[in-house]
């Protein structure tokens, strides 16, 4: 019972103190207003602390900001304005149209990327985009003589960008500021569906910032890429064009490193085979020098560059101020786009001087052009197109026989005369003269068709190499016709000849070879021998194992397109050969129309008198000497 009792007053005691507890804590507590004037006030305690360290911020950076312009001006003078820009950054601007996509940096406001859209490096659907300029490959930089006696370099500063439009046309503008009105500026304008784009060059109130007394010095360099299968094939076409003087043109030796300097430059031209670079200017530059190294060994078949070319050309100040209107070119080297713009730029290609020249670009381009564009495809073209020159070279192929099956029948009786005057050198040239005259034979006739062919030799050498449509076309078991057509990959490599084994060569060689082994026994016969020369049917025997080898060594990285002209060249050509020996040209009556000549009293020509009168004079001073 007492315990119960100690329970009920220990609850009843809890209770009143939890109760006065209670009681206290609710007399203490603040008020509507006052739990909101407390508010208020923490409010504006937090306030004022974000206000002092926004304050000690703001005075913080105008110390960091007068210490990079400190800094900027001490190293770049009044360009130190430029690199306290927010473009100040090595940012890049893409502009772009249907073919072309270039990059252009802040720093230094020149392209570091050129991609020619639509193309593919080395080999068709590998992948990778024609880069003509890529990873730092290309720089383009402008020195700076400022009047505080500094030589500053436009590639290491940094430009301000603005990207607009014109039409349909993409602007960009760069300028390398000293001031707000001060400035150096490059503005690229890209075209749709251009591979050239404008490009001006211009300053503004520079006249107190720069030495205005002397030109700037441009500096263009272009480290080439590899793009093609063939690396040496390749760097064979790869070299320095320039054109100067009013529409001369000239080129660095590709084979080697070179130099060169030319006056009143109008463009430059850095080709790759089958894409290139140009640089034209509207103002010619007084002078440039131009510098080319060759990059390529021909040991190893990955190497990844093949030229570095460098130009360096002066921009010259008028009223204190530069201007030049200028173009880019980054594309293919093709003939119809290069000669659509009217420039001259079609002498990039290497067509050949003079004549071939001329029968590359007013006969051979345009008819293979034709054939191509009714879509038979690029290798039955180019048989098609071998057919076609065939045919009319037959007349003179015709003529060439003709010739020979004339000196074969005399062969006879001018070897007769060689020995019966074998004493007497001058004596027998003059009846061998009388003997072709009387016979009516010329022993030019057979020399005159060959020479005549030379001039379409040397073109279609030149033509095929320079062929775009060409690039990545495939025939039969060549993948691409531009380039060589590998069979078999060796696991060496022979010198002059490569490490792998190309089929159309072959096949030419074994053409070239039946076709003078068909051929040279009638020219040894109409070749007669002379005293104290050379017998050229000898030459000729051993010729007929040596050119077919030298063919295979020459054309093994040679442009398959090429090899296959000739393979079918020299298939038409056998043909042609036996249908003139064996349906056209009759020997017995080529005998049978000589005696007759003889017998008829020809009327001698002048040049005929004239070998005469001159053998007579020679006789007669040789036997006055004798005499003598």
């Amino acid at each position: 019972m007492e315990e119960k009792k100690l329970d009920l007053n220990s609850i009843i005691g809890f209770v009143l103190i939890s109760g006065i507890l209670i009681w206290m804590l609710y007399s203490n507590a603040p008020t509507p207003e006052e739990q909101k004037e407390k508010e208020k006030k923490e409010q504006l305690d937090k306030q004022a602390k974000e206000v002092k360290t926004e304050t000690s911020t703001v005075a913080a950076t105008p110390v960091a900001d007068s210490t990079k312009n400190a800094a900027a001006q001490a190293q770049l003078g009044s360009f130190g304005y430029s690199a306290t820009l927010p473009s100040a950054t090595d940012a890049v601007t893409e502009i772009k149209n249907e073919v072309l996509s270039l990059k252009i940096s802040n720093k230094g406001g020149y392209i570091v990327d050129a991609t020619v859209l639509g193309f593919d490096q080395f080999e068709k659907n590998s992948e990778k985009a024609v880069q003509i300029i890529k990873d730092k490959n290309a720089s383009l930089d402008i020195a700076l003589n400022t009047t505080d006696n500094r030589t500053l370099h436009t590639k290491d500063m940094y430009f301000e960008p603005k990207l607009t439009t014109e039409g349909k046309n993409k602007v960009l503008t760069l300028q390398l500021k000293a001031g707000p009105d001060q400035f150096l500026e490059y503005r690229y304008v890209l075209k749709p569906n251009e591979y050239m784009l404008d490009f001006a060059i211009r300053s503004q109130g520079l006249e107190k910032v720069v030495n205005t007394s002397k030109p700037l010095d441009l500096e263009w360099q272009l480290k080439s890429y590899r793009n093609e299968k063939s690396v040496s094939y390749e760097n064979r076409y790869t070299e320095l064009v320039f054109e100067y003087e009013d529409g001369k043109d000239d080129y660095l030796n590709a084979a080697k490193d070179s130099e060169d300097e030319a006056n009143e430059v109008s463009y430059i031209a850095f080709k790759q085979h089958l894409f290139t670079s140009i640089l034209l200017t509207d103002t010619k530059f007084k002078t440039a020098k131009f510098k080319s190294d060759n990059l390529v060994d021909d040991e190893k078949v990955d190497t990844v560059f093949t030229k570095n070319f460098t130009a360096q050309v002066p921009l010259e100040f008028k009223n204190g101020a530069l201007n030049y209107n200028m173009n880019w070119y980054y594309g293919p080297a093709k003939y119809e786009i290069l000669n659509g713009y009217e420039k001259n730029l079609d002498e990039i290609l290497p067509l050949g001087w003079g004549i071939f020249g001329w029968i590359n670009r007013y006969i051979f381009i345009p008819v293979f052009g034709f054939i191509s564009a009714l879509g038979v495809g690029y290798g039955i073209a180019i048989v098609l197109f071998t057919i076609l020159v065939r045919i009319v070279m037959s007349p003179v192929t015709y003529k060439s026989y003709l010739s020979q099956a004339k000196m074969k029948v005399l062969r006879p009786e001018i070897t007769e005369l060689n020995e019966k005057f074998k004493d007497n050198p001058m004596k027998k040239q003059q009846e061998t003269m009388k003997l072709y005259s009387k016979a009516g034979v010329n022993p030019m006739a057979g020399c005159l068709p060959a020479l005549m062919q030379m001039p379409i030799f040397y073109a279609l050498f030149q033509f095929f190499p320079s062929m775009f449509d060409l690039r990545q076309k495939s025939f039969l078991w060549a993948d691409d016709l531009s380039s060589y057509d590998s069979i078999y990959q060796l696991p060496f490599h022979i010198p002059f000849y490569g490490s792998h084994v190309s089929l159309f060569p072959i096949l030419a060689s074994i053409a070239i070879f039946f076709y003078m082994k068909m051929t040279t026994g009638d020219q040894a016969m109409s070749t007669p021998p002379q005293e104290g020369m050379p017998d050229m049917g000898k030459i000729m025997k051993i010729m007929i194992y040596i050119s077919p080898v030298m063919m295979l060594f020459f054309f093994n990285n040679y442009a398959s397109g090429l090899s296959l002209y000739y393979f079918i060249s020299n298939l038409i050509t056998i043909g042609i050969m036996l249908v003139i020996k064996n349906y056209i040209v009759d020997e017995a009556k080529i005998h049978a129309k000589i005696q007759d000549n003889k017998t008829k009293e020809k009327k001698e020509s002048k040049f005929q008198r004239k070998m005469r009168e001159m053998m007579e004079q020679a006789e007669a001073q040789k036997a006055a000497q004798k005499k003598k």
